[in-house]
């Protein structure tokens, strides 16, 4: 879904004013939100930011301490039964029961839905199937592995067919892999016309799913819009041109104004936007002159960019060599 055609949508979730205090300390200060039916919004932040905080309050889990939000039509504190009923939540720690087959992990939430037995039943069949975990069924959650405790843990959340879903931090720990597998069950979900509130550290993950992303940094929203709209915020591209050697380096070197080279490694970087233009006027300038470069690339910013920028954190060393082996 573009972003243009999710913004005709009626909101499926929006707060404003939204302020968490524990003590002294505060969590979340004053964060205004209006995410459109059927798209994902992605929360990023560094540890600590408030990503849990806001999924706490607007899944009902804890009140605000100021600020007004609606969820799926409703008030989260006013009417929080009518929220629950409208949403699932999918947290960063699994709530599967490992004592209990897949089957009866959802069978289990069937019956807190107030589902008949037989209608439960065939949720959770249903279930089970589109989740590709029919074969495990009769099998003890406590053998799976961390992927399919992941896919059995969102099954769980849709037993009462949410239309508004909280993923905080859903695919933490996966293998890259097993990411991606959740990565499709989310567009399935969004194709069908639910909406995806995600919270996540794993900027690919973002990049990948998300309509619109937030930056959260010490309670507050420092930056909103879509993938492309907040790297285009981000100075630092360039076109990065190699030589086969120092005099070809220096020859290109002094045919553009402000530049940065690396005579060991025969690399020239010109600012640019990575736009096709800018291209272009590189490659004319150095043919007119008659220098060649052995290799050329380009360099825009990244979400990796935008975060730190934004927020002064980078990726934490796990984090960044999983999204490294999600890039291959």
């Amino acid at each position: 879904m573009t972003a243009s055609s999710a913004t005709a949508l009626s909101p499926a979730i929006t707060a404003a004013g939204l302020r968490k205090s524990y003590g002294d300390k505060v969590v979340l200060d004053g964060i205004d939100l209006s995410i459109p039916e059927g798209t994902v919004f992605a929360l990023l932040g560094p540890n600590g930011a408030g990503k849990t905080t806001t999924v706490q309050i607007l899944s009902t889990l804890i009140p605000a301490n100021a600020g007004e939000a609606h969820v799926a039509g409703h008030h989260v504190t006013r009417d929080a039964d009518a929220v629950r009923a409208a949403i699932g939540v999918t947290g960063q720690f699994s709530a599967v029961d490992n004592l209990l087959t897949a089957q009866e992990n959802l069978i289990l939430m069937a019956d807190l839905h107030h589902l008949d037995r037989r209608e439960g039943r065939r949720r959770a069949a249903e279930l089970l199937r589109r989740f590709d975990l029919t074969e495990v069924a009769a099998k003890s959650a406590a053998t799976f592995s961390g992927g399919m405790r992941r896919k059995l843990d969102l099954a769980m959340t849709l037993v009462g067919d949410p239309r508004v879903i909280f993923l905080d931090e859903p695919t933490t720990g996966l293998d890259p892999r097993s990411r991606r597998i959740m990565w499709d069950i989310i567009r399935g979900l969004v194709a069908d016309g639910v909406t995806i509130f995600l919270t996540t550290q794993y900027l690919e993950e973002a990049d990948q799913l998300a309509d619109r992303i937030a930056v959260l940094d010490h309670g507050k929203l420092v930056a909103e819009g879509t993938a492309e709209e907040l790297k285009r915020r981000i100075p630092g591209g360039h076109i990065r041109l190699q030589f086969a050697d120092l005099n070809g380096l220096e020859s290109a070197a002094a045919l553009f104004g402000s530049v940065t080279r690396d005579t060991e490694a025969l690399t020239l970087h010109i600012p640019g936007d990575g736009g096709i233009p800018a291209l272009r006027a590189v490659l004319d300038v150095l043919d007119d002159a008659s220098v060649e470069a052995e290799s050329l690339t380009v360099h825009i910013p990244d979400l990796d960019d935008v975060f730190l920028t934004l927020t002064g954190h980078p990726r934490s060393g796990d984090q960044a060599g999983l999204q490294k082996e999600n890039a291959r």
